[in-house]
């Protein structure tokens, strides 16, 4: 079990044995060479000591460290959001004329990223449902650098086969890059057969809300053939050269980080090592809770997705391949904006945000917030309806929620 095992790891990776107990914050923007020498080799690499914030920190390098040993990745860098680390990941290997595939549901800011605002730079995105693996196979090109999907469907809850599209990125030699936010601990991309990893570490990692952050862990360049030595990833291949297995992470820093800054700090560093210690006590009551919590409103008349009900189209999946939960979420399709917002409304114990992950339950009406500027033809692909709610459970008693939710359904 992942969650019994970084139980351990993360509180004696986080803590130290001798001095201050808790994580060292370092909040310093530069950081003085003491000679010319040592500047000359931190800037060309043969030094390992602090550059300058923008391209890293002490306390985010710490946190860096162990995301990519949870992860079984070569290294991590973190950003300032979640969606600064997507655009990290993706703009260090993107060019104008570059394509991604995007597999199924996706979080409304990486739909808008996708569609939007790479569209104004010459790059193109194509949506497929994640279950169309022939098509999305048919429709990788020799422009095609990216296959992006998240580990489950935020908010329609449909589940990847994310080895048969590792399989397919594989054979195809592509990149397979798996947004694991919702799913930390409980599914990890590399094994699977990702190649790059992306969080905001903003929601389960910290699981308080106290800091907004991101993180993308990457996995080591092989000594033998590899997808990134092809043609295809030219733009990499200096840095491969020059940094063997660690060229992602170079990459990654001189190629979007270094340029974009959408760099970490210290103190939001601070507090998303503190929320890790926590986090895999917090991942085993919270997936515990979201199937009691879906399944008894399911008994009780609500209209709920989560694939632990055996009328979800991915429960088998889920049964074979998510053994260990599939995050937070789950939603209900209450009909309407007015019976949503009732709902919402009469709960005593919900928060309404745009949040999810944190230690309480989290409520949203998808449709006027996040997803209200989009069309109706994008909305119907990506599972929102007028009267759907996306609910993060939270560490509550989970009978405790269940009572809240019937008595504000008026059920």
């Amino acid at each position: 079990m992942r969650f019994e095992e970084f139980s351990t790891k993360f509180v004696q990776q986080v803590g130290k044995k001798e001095g201050a107990i808790s994580p060292v914050m370092i909040n310093s923007a530069s950081f003085g060479y003491g000679d010319s020498e040592t500047g000359e080799g931190i800037f060309d690499g043969s030094v390992k000591k602090p550059l300058y914030s923008r391209m890293g920190n002490p306390t985010s390098a710490q946190l860096e460290q162990i995301l990519a040993q949870m992860d079984g990745g070569i290294g991590c860098v973190v950003a300032s959001s979640g969606m600064g680390a997507t655009a990290m990941a993706t703009l260090s290997l993107l060019k104008s004329g570059d394509e991604i595939i995007s597999v199924g549901g996706l979080f409304g800011g990486t739909y808008a990223y996708f569609s939007e605002t790479l569209a104004r730079f010459g790059i193109s995105t194509r949506f497929f449902d994640v279950d169309e693996l022939d098509a999305i196979e048919e429709a990788v090109t020799d422009k095609t650098k990216i296959i992006f999907l998240e580990s489950v469907g935020n908010p329609n809850m449909r589940l990847p086969d994310i080895r048969a599209l590792a399989d397919i990125a594989n054979k195809s030699g592509v990149v397979l890059m798996v947004d694991n936010t919702i799913t930390p601990l409980s599914i990890a991309p590399i094994a699977l057969g990702a190649d790059i990893v992306v969080y905001s570490t903003t929601k389960v990692i910290v699981g308080n809300a106290s800091s907004l952050g991101g993180a993308v862990v990457f996995r080591a360049i092989s000594e033998g053939e590899d997808k990134f030595k092809a043609q295809r990833y030219a733009e990499v291949h200096p840095f491969i050269k020059k940094m063997g297995p660690m060229a992602l992470i170079a990459n990654a820093k001189k190629r979007a980080l270094r340029d974009f800054g959408m760099s970490a700090n210290g103190f939001g560093s601070y507090l998303t090592l503190l929320g890790l210690e926590t986090l895999p006590l917090r991942m085993d009551r919270i997936v515990d809770s979201v199937e009691k919590v879906a399944r008894s409103l399911d008994a009780a008349g609500f209209k709920i997705n989560h694939p632990c009900l055996n009328s979800h189209p991915h429960h088998e999946r889920y049964l074979n391949q998510f053994s260990q939960g599939c995050g937070t979420l789950l939603t209900i399709d209450m009909g309407s904006k007015e019976a949503a917002f009732a709902f919402l409304n009469g709960s005593k114990l919900m928060t309404i945000t745009a949040n999810i992950g944190d230690s309480r339950t989290l409520g949203l009406h998808m449709e006027s917030t996040i997803y209200r500027d989009f069309d109706g033809p994008t909305k119907e692909f990506l599972g929102i309806t007028p009267g759907l709610i996306r609910i993060s459970i939270g560490l509550e008693n989970p009978e405790h929620i269940i009572q809240d939710f019937i008595a504000a359904g008026g059920l």
